[in-house]
């Protein structure tokens, strides 16, 4: 017994090191920070909670524009990706020629990196509809990326496309987890297929869905790349939680005042992740 808990510590020791230092001793270092007046150079002096009541009472950095932004495109991203994920899922686990094709090219987005995915899709809101624009008058193509609305369903779409074939990964495993024995007997029953979607395959995919919800989430909330890439938040009407934080700790130099926007950002997020994972445990206890 002895043999295997120093066994089982000396293998996990790696990992907790690891996650000590790449998450544990930066949070606690970024708690200090969030309570001083670092300019990001030179001495931190102490300050107090004066930057959350800064924070939450003369705010002039747009910190809870940017947090309603970014809720609402959380809650809209989270949606379209799982759906289009599942959508997917669906699609390329029949059997037909070219499946496998069709997953290796829904996937491929994916592996494209934030910055390059965002200037590659600027220049099709910029280049492309702006000629679109030229050519045939349609108001609808016209200005996607400086208007909080068009720029809102940009970064959607951009989104959507990136994570959509990772999402189908995840439900492509579920689905396929799913036995053949309920299958056949739903048929035998005489369920068609959108009754044996809604009965059996939804029903057994719960889990999965637990999954891709706690990952989009948190990923929809923490996007970075794409929106300083796409719209760099223009007149902050497209100015998402962490392109905000960003602006304030190495653009206006506000390090301390940022901390304290970041510690926030972190209780905010991790409160919405527990509670959608609880919430979505009691729907798998359920079904």
């Amino acid at each position: 017994m002895k043999r295997s808990k120093l066994g089982f510590w000396l293998f996990l020791a790696p990992c907790l090191i690891s996650f000590a230092i790449v998450v544990l001793i930066p949070t606690v270092i970024g708690i200090y920070y969030s309570l001083t007046d670092w300019k990001g150079s030179g001495n931190a002096n102490f300050i107090g909670f004066e930057n959350y009541i800064k924070l939450f009472t003369n705010d002039n950095s747009n910190f809870w524009y940017s947090f309603g932004y970014t809720a609402l495109f959380a809650i809209t991203a989270v949606i379209c990706i799982n759906v289009v994920g599942f959508a997917l899922a669906l699609l390329v686990t029949k059997k037909f020629r070219g499946a496998t094709l069709l997953r290796g090219i829904f996937f491929m987005p994916n592996l494209i990196g934030g910055l390059l995915l965002g200037f590659a899709w600027q220049f099709i809101f910029k280049q492309v509809f702006n000629a679109i624009y030229t050519a045939t008058g349609m108001e609808f193509f016209r200005n996607w990326l400086t208007d909080s609305t068009t720029g809102f369903f940009a970064l959607l779409i951009v989104m959507v496309w990136q994570m959509g074939g990772y999402m189908m990964i995840i439900y492509i495993a579920a689905i396929q987890n799913i036995p053949d024995s309920v299958i056949e007997a739903s048929a035998i029953d005489g369920a068609g297929g959108w009754r044996r979607l809604f009965s059996i395959t939804i029903p057994m995919v719960v889990p999965a869905f637990t999954v891709g919800l706690f990952l989009m989430l948190s990923n929809s909330f923490k996007l970075f790349d794409q929106n300083l890439a796409l719209t760099k938040g223009p007149n902050h009407c497209n100015e998402m939680l962490a392109l905000n934080i960003y602006n304030s700790a190495f653009v206006s130099n506000q390090t301390g005042y940022a901390q304290a926007k970041a510690v926030i950002f972190l209780i905010s997020v991790a409160t919405i992740s527990i509670i959608q994972l609880i919430a979505t445990k009691r729907a798998e206890v359920e079904t």
